[in-house]
């Protein structure tokens, strides 16, 4: 097992709020709601850490708008473990500014990607599996990624086709990484049904792990303009300077576009523990109360002849009735109220086009 003093957490905490409009704002998105729990989703990804990594080495990255509510949250982290992007510039860029601050610390650093606004439950399960992720990444010359066992073909996520049981000699690990043959981005449903017809897809979690040789090599063949920057910000004397100047000219893509699926050597995990990526407020339904005929509610109400619906009451001193309605999602805030046909739950973000810039 690798050394937790060399092994440093990079978590992902930007992000928009439209698809939990109206709880979620621009300032404060998903992972900084308390959706589920008196913790918010932030605040369990760096408690899940606890024991893995020392707090000293877990950084967050985030923007302006959400930089006040991140570092109220993640108040038991250092304070200079946050940092704001100056520019939104997708997830390669993001990445590569950890990659960048963490080699400042120690350039032969094992480092995890994890994102911010995921739900698991079981801590010694994820743990056990990014303990054999750091050992494999630690061990071998291949950028490691965690798969989630698909339950269903669901077209949103992205798919990684696992190949064959992995070579690395020495690799001792309960859950043996599988060489990645291809990722596939989110599929028609009929496509995620022959993935799961044919077996040997999981969902892509947006969770890696990798030595900071190998990334920052696989970087320079690949991303050169990142692998640059990355090297600028190890030699730069004012790392708040280098940073505000030089981030926003480099050029928005993702890290599965930008790197994972044009590196020489990705393999695979797949993870044994529970996940949801709480996507919808279907997502969050299923973690509710129910009242009534399948009705899922955070707060009790009043209901006739109703089913199917889900009611996020925020507003204190607010009751809800449902009278001969069906399918519905209302969620009421104390400055707006969202009515929507719950069939309709992904296409909740398309308001942000036409709402007031106060409500965003």
């Amino acid at each position: 097992m690798p050394s937790p003093d060399s092994t440093y957490a990079l978590i992902l905490a930007g992000g928009s709020g439209t698809r939990f409009w109206p709880l979620s704002r621009n300032a404060r998105p998903k992972q900084l709601l308390n959706l589920f729990g008196e913790d918010t989703l932030l605040e369990q990804t760096i408690r899940r850490l606890d024991g893995l990594v020392p707090p000293q080495n877990i950084l967050i990255l985030t923007n302006a708008q959400q930089e006040a509510a991140v570092r109220e949250v993640a108040s038991m982290l250092p304070a200079g473990n946050i940092f704001a992007e100056p520019a939104k510039r997708d997830t390669a860029p993001a990445v590569a500014l950890g990659i960048g601050l963490i080699a400042a610390r120690n350039p032969d650093a094992l480092m995890m990607v994890l994102p911010a606004d995921q739900l698991i439950a079981d801590t010694a399960g994820f743990q056990g599996v990014m303990k054999d992720a750091l050992a494999t990444a630690e061990m071998s010359d291949g950028l490691v990624t965690i798969g989630i066992k698909p339950t269903w073909p669901c077209p949103s996520y992205g798919y990684i086709e696992r190949g064959s049981r992995a070579s690395i000699p020495g690799l001792v690990c309960e859950q043996l990484p599988a060489e990645v043959k291809r990722f596939r981005e989110k599929p028609s449903t009929d496509l995620a049904e022959q993935f799961l017809a044919a077996g040997g897809f999981c969902w892509n979690a947006g969770m890696f792990v990798w030595s900071l040789p190998n990334v920052i090599r696989e970087l320079s063949t690949h991303q050169p303009q990142l692998a640059s920057f990355i090297s600028e910000i190890r030699r730069s004397k004012d790392v708040a300077a280098t940073v505000a100047a030089q981030f926003p000219k480099l050029t928005p893509i993702s890290i599965d576009y930008g790197l994972m699926e044009n590196a020489g050597r990705v393999l695979n995990i797949e993870a044994t523990f529970d996940w949801d990526d709480v996507g919808s407020w279907l997502s969050v339904a299923k973690y509710l109360p129910v009242a009534g005929d399948n009705n899922r509610v955070n707060r009790p109400i009043s209901e006739i002849d109703s089913e199917n619906n889900i009611v996020f009451n925020d507003r204190k001193g607010c009751h809800v009735a449902l009278l001969g309605v069906d399918d519905l999602i209302i969620v009421q805030t104390e400055d707006a109220l969202l009515i929507a046909n719950r069939h309709q739950a992904d296409a909740i973000k398309k308001l942000s086009d036409l709402l007031p810039p106060g409500l965003l």
